[in-house]
Formats: C-alpha cells, structure tokens, sequence
C-alpha cells in the first residue's frame, strides 16, 4: 500500500457537480494545496473532459436534476461511476462520490456502482483531502500497453 501522504499535490482533481457553490468552495479548498482542479457541471460536458485532461481524481455529486438520456435513462452520479469504469481514459481513476442524501443508503450504493468512496455534504475539507490523497496514493496503475515479439526472419 502506497502513503498517502506521497500523493504529488500537484495531481489533477475534476470536480462534477451542477452547483457553482460547491464547485468553488472544492475549487479553492483543493487550489490552496496545490492540486491543479478541473470543474463541470454536467455530466457530458465532464466525460469530455475525462477523456482529454485525464484527471488523477474524480469528485462527483449523485444528483444532476436536468440529466436524462434519450433513452429516458437517469443520469446520475451513480450512472456516471459506472460509465467512467469501462472508459479507456478513466477505468483507473478513483472516483468519490458526493451527495445530501442519506448516507446509510447512499454510501453502499456509490461503492457498488464502483466509486472509491463516498462523502456526505456539506463536504468535511479535511475529510475531503484525506480521502483525496488516500485514493490516488491507492490508484490502480493503468494496465500496460499490449505489445508482441516477433522474430525477425
């Protein structure tokens, strides 16, 4: 097991959630250590973003009111945990998930749509940075790239 407190500050963090309170108050919270922080408010606009920037960490709120899929499909925190593990870009990134919902029922369904861990609001900051370093100090390492010998003839 990795320490945590070996996790480079300087790692990138996206934090999705669609309120702009929120947004900020992480945003500063984890600027102030050094943490380079991505943000979105929408789940598409965020899965773009996974996939060019890469983060290191993914906060993300349950509730996205004016999420739907053509499908009718909901859209929620819990979908986009389970969507970010079969993304290329993402399947190894932690992802914390963050709601006010219960816990006693949020808590077990975010780790089992696959999230690293679960956080109530309001967000506790210093919970909130210990669970940040313990989950990237705890990343999967990405899966190296397939590759073959051949003799040459």
């Amino acid at each position: 097991m990795k320490d945590a407190s070996a996790v480079p500050a300087s790692a990138k963090v996206l934090v999705i959630d669609d309120n702009p309170v929120i947004q900020r108050a992480v945003y500063f919270q984890l600027r102030d250590k050094g943490y380079k922080v991505l943000m979105s408010g929408d789940l598409t606009e965020a899965l773009t973003i996974v996939r060019t920037e890469r983060p290191d960490a993914i906060i993300l709120d349950i509730k996205f009111p004016n999420e739907q899929s053509v499908t009718s499909e909901v859209r929620d925190g819990y979908w986009a945990t389970k969507w970010l593990s079969k993304m290329e870009e993402a399947k190894n990134v932690p992802v914390i998930l963050i709601s006010t919902a219960d816990p006693a029922e949020a808590e077990p369904r975010a780790l089992a749509a696959g999230a690293s861990a679960f956080l109530p609001k309001p967000l506790d900051k210093d919970k909130l940075l210990a669970t940040i370093q313990n989950c990237i100090a705890q990343k999967k390492p990405a899966a190296p790239a397939a590759f073959s010998l051949k003799m040459a003839s």
